[in-house]
């Protein structure tokens, strides 16, 4: 029987598939420029920023035992934002596509399994924290791609995001 996170993995996978028909590979330009085109265009560096403020999001909230509501917001919305930013795929690299694809997939398993868990399911839990934890290793390698082909280095910050500084203030 296959597994519900089987299914979303294979889902996530076929639709980066599907787009890559339709995306729009055909730009002109050099690999540098297109790959430029496509991290304007994509406002590549805001989603990158915001799966990162995601994922610390779910750390804190289960840092700071905030409770099962707390977990549930943060962790539904890693997973609709790892939904969201895999739409921007295919990129014109494939190889920053294939780290891309890994590492959305891996954050969206990452807030199904927080979600899941609850504040009181330690073992998923700790599942989830360690998918974020080789999701944000791969989009920094993707960071470093895109920097590799394009020479653009890429801010991560969003507008939207909590102020800096500690205690909390801002938790969802």
């Amino acid at each position: 029987m296959i597994g519900h996170r089987a299914v979303a993995g294979v889902a996530l996978l076929t639709a980066s598939a599907l787009l890559a028909g339709c995306a729009g590979q055909e730009q002109s330009g050099t690999p540098a420029q297109r790959v430029s085109t496509w991290v304007t265009g994509t406002g590549f560096g805001a989603t990158i920023g915001t799966l990162h403020g995601d994922a610390q999001r779910v750390d804190e909230a289960v840092r700071m035992s905030l409770g099962t509501a707390a977990v549930h917001t943060v962790c539904a919305l890693l997973t609709t934002d790892s939904q969201s930013a895999n739409n921007d795929l295919p990129t014109p690299d494939d190889q920053l596509t294939q780290k891309l694809a890994s590492a959305y997939s891996l954050e969206y398993d990452a807030g199904n399994d927080c979600f899941t868990a609850g504040a009181a399911n330690r073992s998923l839990l700790a599942r989830s924290a360690r998918e974020r934890r080789r999701a944000e290793a791969l989009l920094d390698q993707a960071l470093a791609r895109v920097t590799a082909v394009s020479g653009l280095v890429v801010s991560t910050t969003t507008t939207t995001a909590p102020g800096g500084g500690g205690g909390g203030g801002g938790f969802p």
